[in-house]
């Protein structure tokens, strides 16, 4: 029984194309030395790019809650149920808008589509400074989220072109680390920015929208000339070491797929269990997430703190919970594995959560701990989760739509979490997201074994069983010799 590997990997002109490396694939074994050289240019090129935009991505979004305390809320006279929707109807946005981007990109290409993406977000968070009531934000936040809906699902699927699979939780890592980094910046940032109040009759809150939204505009330039689309078209690489990263591509990627959009692709997506067995445990972590990234000021602010020292001291938590993103990462690659680092940081959440509730009346010191727990373990449980989805579903158009779609389900948790944390209730709303992470936990275990029981059911297939399976048009990572990460 032979069993078939390589997807390909290449350009939409189809230059890579599968017939010229099936001969040769079996008998593909590179030198170590120049593959270890090829990733780190590949690291050095891509994912400081990646890394600045998320980071202010992340900071563009999440900035409504230090300008809150910078005095946003009283200006505008916003009530509370007012600012809930404020961050709500961002991803409203966010999530329209995410699956029909990730076939915008597979269409026109990152370096194009994601730039673009930039300019106007950028500009949006700029012009969030000329806000003057409840409904000029609901529309700003509107857009903003329809535009950066583009970039985490679409560097998710950038990452899965040019790593193996064992390769893609560390960089998910190092990108998605900047998350905890725009947080932690942009606390700092915000304290700064807020010492500005008065300068040329703008308040501290404007001048943080205008500050945090200038870069990313100018940002977008940048990524303009030096993002590419696939690693057929990086321009970094030269044109052996292009054929060489797509040859290992193919090595590690499993069944043959096409390369063109696939509508039965697309329509696989759906009928698969897999999809809707990532979507909840997504969901069910990224809220969470978002109702601390978006209420981080304000919580902290609980503490008995002023509000500039708040929107400082926000990015002790931060830090550390990017230390470990980074760690868990790092070590979900080493060990190619991704249910027990997705879990495990759960749990660790979860612990978090019931020192926060436990602690309530205790000192500031014992309660801070416990939102630092609490952050590390959310934050840090994202790498390995993105990882599981790319690294799993097969073909380029299955597993860019099944990531726009699972990740757009996921921000699902981002609309709820505007409502988790109202004035007065902040034990309520930590009792819910201990709910959501412990339900979250076990799905994740669950996932887990699925996995792994279909894995060894695919080791036992006869002769016959295995030719059938294979023969079907398009298997993707339904074919026999596909074997899932667990």
């Amino acid at each position: 029984m032979e069993k078939q590997t390589g997807q390909v990997i290449s350009d939409d002109d189809n230059t890579l194309s599968e017939s010229k490396y099936r001969q040769d694939l079996d008998d593909f074994h590179p030198d170590p030395a120049q593959i270890a050289q090829l990733r780190r240019k590949i690291d050095w090129r891509l994912l400081p790019l990646l890394s600045l935009m998320y980071l202010l991505s992340f900071l563009d979004r999440v900035n409504i809650g230090n300008a809150k305390v910078a005095g946003l809320e009283e200006d505008l006279g916003l009530t509370p149920s007012q600012y809930s929707w404020v961050l709500s109807i961002f991803f409203i946005g966010y999530i329209i808008a995410e699956t029909p981007s990730q076939l915008l990109l597979k269409k026109v290409g990152p370096r194009r589509w994601l730039s673009l993406c930039l300019f106007v977000w950028g500009s949006l968070t700029m012009l969030m400074a000329a806000c003057n009531s409840a409904s000029s934000l609901y529309a700003t936040r509107f857009f903003l989220g329809i535009f950066e809906a583009a970039l985490f699902p679409g560097a998710v699927f950038v990452i899965s072109l040019f790593y193996s699979r064992g390769e893609q939780a560390l960089r998910n890592g190092l990108f998605f680390s900047t998350a905890t980094m725009a947080g932690a910046f942009g606390g700092v940032l915000a304290y700064g920015i807020a010492h500005m109040d008065g300068v040329r009759g703008l308040r501290g809150w404007q001048w943080i929208f205008i500050l945090e939204g200038l870069p990313t505009v100018l940002l977008c330039f940048v990524s303009f000339v030096f993002m590419p689309d696939y690693p057929g078209t990086a321009y970094f690489l030269t044109e052996d070491e292009r054929d060489l990263a797509v040859k290992r591509l193919l090595k590690d990627a499993g069944p043959a797929t096409e390369t063109s959009f696939s509508w039965k692709q697309f329509r696989d997506v759906f009928r698969d269990w897999k999809t809707y067995l990532h979507m909840f445990p997504y969901i069910l972590t990224m809220t969470p997430l978002y109702s601390l990234a978006l209420f981080m000021p304000t919580l902290v602010k609980e503490f008995s703190f002023d509000a500039l020292t708040s929107q400082l001291m926000t990015a002790p938590a931060y830090a550390v919970a990017c230390l470990c993103t980074v760690i868990v990462a790092l070590s979900s690659d080493r060990f190619r594995e991704r249910g027990l680092h997705y879990a495990l940081p759960t749990l660790l959440a979860i612990v978090g959560y019931i020192l926060l509730i436990v602690l309530e009346h205790h000192s500031t010191a014992s309660r801070y701990v416990g939102l630092t727990i609490t952050t590390s373990g959310v934050f840090s449980a994202v790498p390995a989760m993105v990882s599981w989805i790319s690294s799993n579903f097969g073909g380029h158009t299955k597993r860019a739509v099944a990531t726009g779609l699972i990740i757009s389900f996921g921000n699902c948790g981002g609309l709820i979490s505007g409502h988790i944390y109202t004035d007065g209730r902040t034990r309520r709303g930590h009792i819910i997201s201990l709910i959501m992470l412990c339900v979250s936990f076990c799905l994740i275990l669950l996932l887990k074994f699925l996995y792994i029981r279909e894995n060894k059911r695919r080791e036992n297939l006869s002769a016959e069983e295995y030719d059938k399976e294979a023969s079907r048009p398009e298997p993707c990572d339904n074919h026999p010799s596909w074997v899932y990460i667990s």
